[in-house]
């Protein structure tokens, strides 16, 4: 590549803030290292042809989507979109003419990678959990590089083309906050024993109902908490908290740095983008992965963790009759909440996105 021209980037995949966050954070990486060039391309009626513009960045949209396991008649029309989305993406890489295309997972990172492989530009994926989706699975036998956050992906990919660099997360989330400080901003105590529990922006039904039924337990044990609900459970939560000192309930949490600071144990489910965040800053967590996900990937993803010593476990199927009683549990037992918080810290990869930047460099200086 000419020195004097600035790298054109393509970013590939979305679904979930799991894909986009990572995304964004290499882009931006990307753009603070060489000034580069970068165009999204996402799935269109998904979350990053919100999130990826609001961030600062140009995306288009391809009209794909993923297979439906159920109702198989329905994937007559998938196959059809499959085939536009493969043309569309063809004409993006022929106009944009990228020196590199990196995938981060979801459905738009398929037909968008492949029509790269097939122009011979060189592709990266960067695949955020232990268990490898199934696109970046189908893309690696000719991708350049694949950066990895967990141990042991050689089952998944060519061993020689790993790279193990982590999972970017949010810059802001890792600036310093004080804890009083972040206690009071939600109106809590400073001095009190604190829980964050968050599901996601769209909620999680076990984690709410468990909560719901267990809030009582949680304040007559002195332990103050913040409650991320979600957009479906709001009202629910609201009414659960009312009269109850010490708990703060609301739909979605708008800075999350201060809720983590706050937080003495994080209750939450298993993506690979919060497990990132959690090791990052060494927060004590109980884990409930979600089972409405790809190959169970997040019961994967936790129970990394919990075999290391670096997390609590506990199933969806038992989180209603378990989680409050392991919260009680682990707050009656500070050395195994310290101990739980060194371990963690201890797998934390940071500098993940200037790592994964690294890789796309080499790739394209490595080009003829």
């Amino acid at each position: 590549m000419d020195d004097k021209r600035k790298p054109r980037i393509l970013i590939s995949g979305g679904g979930t803030g799991g894909h986009i966050f990572p995304a964004v954070a290499i882009a931006n990486a990307l753009r603070r290292r060489c000034g580069a060039e970068i165009l999204f391309v996402g799935a269109e009626d998904r979350m990053e042809m919100e999130k990826v513009p609001a961030a600062g960045y140009p995306i288009k949209g391809l009209p794909v989507a993923g297979f439906d396991r159920k109702n198989l008649l329905r994937n007559f029309a998938v196959v059809l979109k499959l085939r536009k989305s493969m043309a569309m993406a063809r004409r993006i890489v022929r106009d944009f003419r990228p020196d590199i295309a990196i995938g981060v997972g979801g459905y738009a990172s398929g037909p968008t990678l492949k029509a790269a492989q097939k122009a011979g530009i060189p592709t990266l994926l960067q695949e955020q959990n232990s268990y490898a989706g199934v696109t970046n699975k189908l893309l690696a036998k000719k991708a350049g590089r694949i950066c990895v956050a967990y141990g042991g992906m050689e089952r998944f990919f060519p061993a020689d083309r790993i790279v193990k660099t982590g999972n970017p997360v949010r810059a802001a989330l890792l600036e310093p906050r004080p804890q009083e400080e972040a206690r009071l901003s939600f109106g809590l105590k400073p001095d009190r024993p604190t829980l964050l529990v968050v599901g996601g922006s769209l909620g999680a039904r076990t984690l709410n109902e468990s909560m719901e039924n267990g809030l009582g337990k949680l304040v007559a044990a002195g332990i103050q908490v913040i409650w991320q609900t979600g957009r479906h459970f709001g009202d629910r939560a609201v009414k659960a908290a009312q009269g109850r000192e010490g708990v703060t309930a609301t739909e979605f949490i708008t800075d999350m740095a201060a809720a983590y600071a706050a937080a003495d144990l994080v209750v939450s489910r298993a993506g690979a983008g919060s497990i990132s965040e959690l090791e990052l800053l060494g927060k004590p967590c109980i884990l409930v992965p979600s089972p409405n996900v790809a190959e169970d990937h997040q019961t994967k993803n936790a129970r990394a963790l919990s075999d290391a010593g670096a997390a609590l476990l506990v199933s969806d199927a038992e989180a209603r009759e378990k989680l409050i009683q392991t919260v009680l549990d682990t707050f009656s037992d500070k050395p195994a909440i310290r101990a739980m918080a060194e371990k963690i810290k201890s797998l934390a990869l940071p500098g993940s996105d200037d790592r994964i930047v690294d890789e796309a460099l080499a790739l394209i200086n490595a080009k003829p």
